[in-house]
């Protein structure tokens, strides 16, 4: 799954998107202007290849790519102030994917289940709450209003990335906690959750006393633990690929090897072309066929002609005005 580089479609795009190993493509900010352009990009990739997944990261507060002519999303960790959370979540998560299957984009890379330890400040505010029932109850109320929409959830970052202090976006964090002590908190909402998670997304974390390896890259994670004791089925997406954390790894093909071969079933590379490129050579000359079921991550797609005037959508819009000027 890669991304592209402008508000539409290049040649080398379309070439590289007609690639039976590329599944779908990841859109950000920079592929967006207004509802009307992203309407028109999704068709231009689905007029490429009417199969290919579209997904985007539109969790709320500062994690939100769709902005101009949507609403602003509050701060998943600001629910908790509200006078009724787990209305407000259902309400958020609803909003959030109705206003994201209007522009024919099949799902968002949400919800964030990790735990805010006050440690880690790439989650923070991302994450529902401290509290592992908090996030039990808030993320699963917020994937309920996905479900209602038409979205396939996709939660983050297994096991829990909330416990380290570095960002693995420019680096390669640690976790030494103990399997135990991992299982007893952080991993909770991801069990708790998992039978209304069409997908998941692994952290670019060592879990050191667990696996060497990232648990995008663990065999020991992924198929051990996710797959046999907790019996998950569901669509395994890499973390981006491109990011630090991933570079133990090797290079991007190695990367995207690594991680298909420990369990993923789909890899993320963004905001390198020249990466993406190298990977899908790699998959190619290994001669890598496409085999998981990606059928669950399709979304509902809305009408996008009278996504606004949905009464669900003003009353939600009303209810998440008091919460996003904190966002």
């Amino acid at each position: 799954m890669l991304d592209i580089g402008g508000i539409c479609l290049t040649a080398e795009d379309r070439h590289l998107l007609r690639q039976p190993q590329v599944c779908g493509v990841i859109l950000f900010a920079r592929n967006i202007e207004h509802p009307r352009q992203v309407r028109e990009l999704c068709r231009a990739i689905r007029q490429v290849r009417s199969d290919l997944l579209i997904g985007v990261d539109q969790e709320g507060g500062r994690v939100q790519r769709l902005r101009q002519g949507f609403v602003a999303l509050p701060a998943m960790g600001l629910l908790q102030t509200a006078n009724n959370p787990e209305y407000v979540a259902r309400e958020c998560g609803w909003l959030m994917a109705w206003e994201v299957l209007a522009m024919g984009i099949d799902f968002s890379f949400a919800p964030v289940l990790d735990l805010d330890y006050g440690r880690s400040t790439v989650i923070g505010l991302r994450a529902f709450g401290r509290d592992v029932n908090t996030v039990n109850t808030l993320a699963g109320a917020f994937l309920q209003g996905m479900q209602v929409a038409g979205m396939p959830g996709v939660g983050k970052h297994f096991p829990g990335h909330g416990w380290v202090t570095a960002d693995s976006h420019v680096a390669i964090p640690v976790d030494e906690r103990s399997l135990a002590e991992i299982q007893r908190a952080d991993l909770v909402p991801f069990q708790h959750l998992q039978n209304v998670l069409a997908g998941l997304m692994p952290a670019h974390v060592i879990y050191s006393q667990v696996d060497a390896v990232p648990a995008g890259f663990s065999k020991i994670w992924l198929q051990d633990i996710l797959r046999k004791q907790l019996k998950y089925s569901g669509v395994l997406f890499s973390d981006d690929l491109s990011m630090a954390g991933a570079h133990v790894a090797g290079d991007a093909a190695q990367r995207v090897l690594a991680a298909l071969s420990a369990g993923c079933n789909v890899g993320l590379l963004c905001n390198d072309r020249a990466a993406a490129e190298q990977a899908l050579g790699a998959l190619q000359t290994e001669n890598v066929i496409p085999c998981a079921d990606l059928s669950v991550m399709y979304g509902r797609h809305v009408s996008q002609h009278d996504f606004q005037q949905h009464p669900r959508w003003q009353s939600a819009r009303n209810t998440l005005k008091t919460l996003t000027s904190n966002g």
